[in-house]
């Protein structure tokens, strides 16, 4: 069973209820809980199929396979108040991430690639968790970050980045919380008409993302825990 909050007009739409509780039996994920509310609440189904309302999974915008677990913070995210267009929102939020779960790097390359067909280069610079740093191995890593602040960080980064440099478009993800080694941290991919610019706002953004974004690294070794305090 898991509950749902429900904001603005869809809070109406399911009868004046503040929250949804939904069983979800065969399913974990969050196309399987759409799937109930287009049983159940069909209107509401067909705005979230049209990106008119949005899912999010413990205060973060979701997608089609998103996991969802006991415990998780779900609600349903009708157009904010601010008279912008929630589809627009979304490219951003999809576009600047700082996120937990793992990504695609294939995916988020080809979502760079669809905002526009001027784009005939993309750079990308992929960070993965590595065993060893300065000489002691690496068991596994934790990313703090500071909620908020790091998401407008980012976002301040493809604003200037845009803004700067000859491209078109520039998606930055981050992870968060214990990462295996191997596993994907971060990720940057910058789409413009020529190679050269997408090289130099790639290497740019990542250099400003280490630089400026409140996120902390936590080194787990066999002698002991390790903060990271500087950015090689």
């Amino acid at each position: 069973m898991v509950t749902i909050r429900l904001f603005g007009i869809t809070k109406s739409l399911a009868g004046n209820q503040g929250s949804l509780s939904l069983a979800l039996n065969h399913g974990k994920q969050v196309k399987d809980l759409v799937g109930l509310l287009d049983a159940r609440y069909p209107v509401i189904g067909e705005l979230i199929h049209k990106k008119k309302v949005l899912v999010s999974v413990n205060q973060e915008i979701a997608h089609e396979e998103t996991e969802i677990r006991d415990g998780d913070e779900i609600a349903l995210l009708p157009p904010f108040a601010g008279g912008t267009s929630l589809e627009g929102q979304l490219d951003d939020t999809q576009l600047v991430r700082v996120q937990r779960e793992d990504f695609s790097v294939d995916a988020e390359i080809n979502r760079v690639r669809g905002r526009s067909k001027r784009i005939g280069g993309i750079s990308t610079f992929l960070g993965t968790a590595r065993d060893r740093s300065k000489g002691r191995d690496v068991d596994s890593i934790t990313f703090e970050h500071y909620e908020g602040m790091a998401q407008k960080t980012l976002r301040e980064i493809r604003e200037r980045a845009l803004k700067d440099f000859d491209i078109i478009e520039v998606a930055i993800l981050h992870r968060y919380g214990k990462i295996s080694i191997g596993e994907n941290i971060v990720l940057i991919v910058v789409g413009a008409e020529h190679r050269a610019e997408a090289f130099r706002a790639c290497q740019w953004a990542i250099d400003e993302l280490k630089r400026i974004t409140p996120i902390w690294k936590l080194e787990h070794t066999p002698e002991g825990e390790v903060w990271v305090e500087e950015h090689p």
